[in-house]
């Protein structure tokens, strides 16, 4: 079983030699406490509300909120990144011939289209290989459905990256979740993107603060 101690050890770990950097803003803080609220493993709605009111009374805009619902409704596809990695292990140890055959035509014009060469898929085949393969042999509708809804709130932009990445971060952190394959790329991306040590820190501290999902009545 995987704990929320662990995952903070493995992030100061990696964070060693990261600057401390700034604190997160009022309004960045209140952004990643609504998106572990409102993300599907808590669904703890007056928790959503609190930090809704919140995030705009800190200066977030109506679109800056319903962006952060956007980006967390995402967290759905790690049912097909675990769950499509499982069905195609299964499938090939039964000799299913469509889990190792070429692609088909239609397989390799969507791969051409939304991978291609672009580096940034290779961080994502890391921290679960075999992933998006599996997900294409399997069915090439919900291929292209996940690149094209994931990609909405990066669109729309009414945040910056950053602050996606941490929202990202912390949903995959919370209790109720604590992904890993999901953390360890939004830690390296917010990183990347200059997010200090402090910052982090705070964010994983948001993260184990948020409840349980008590369910909806």
């Amino acid at each position: 079983m995987l704990t929320l101690e662990e995952i903070r050890t493995y992030a100061e770990g990696f964070l060693e030699s990261v600057p401390d950097g700034e604190p997160l803003s009022e309004r960045d803080a209140a952004l990643i406490g609504l998106g572990v609220r409102v993300s599907p493993s808590a669904l703890d709605m007056q928790g959503t509300e609190d930090y809704t009111r919140r995030a705009l009374d800190s200066g977030a805009t109506p679109a800056q909120v319903h962006e952060t619902l956007v980006l967390v409704s995402g967290l759905g596809v790690h049912t097909l990144m675990m769950g499509s990695c499982t069905v195609a292990a299964v499938l090939r140890e039964r000799g299913e011939p469509s889990i190792s055959a070429a692609l088909d035509a239609r397989q390799q014009q969507l791969w051409d289209q939304y991978v291609g060469d672009d580096p940034f898929w290779d961080s994502m085949e890391q921290q679960v290989p075999g992933f998006l393969d599996a997900l294409l042999r399997q069915s090439p509708e919900a291929f292209e459905a996940f690149f094209l809804y994931c990609a909405v709130p990066w669109k729309t932009a009414a945040l910056r990256a950053y602050i996606k990445e941490l929202i990202s971060l912390a949903v995959d952190a919370a209790p109720s979740h604590r992904f890993m394959p999901g953390l360890r790329l939004h830690l390296a991306n917010a990183v990347q993107l200059g997010v200090g040590r402090k910052a982090i820190l705070q964010t994983l501290a948001i993260a184990a603060a948020a409840p349980l999902h008590t369910g909806i009545g």
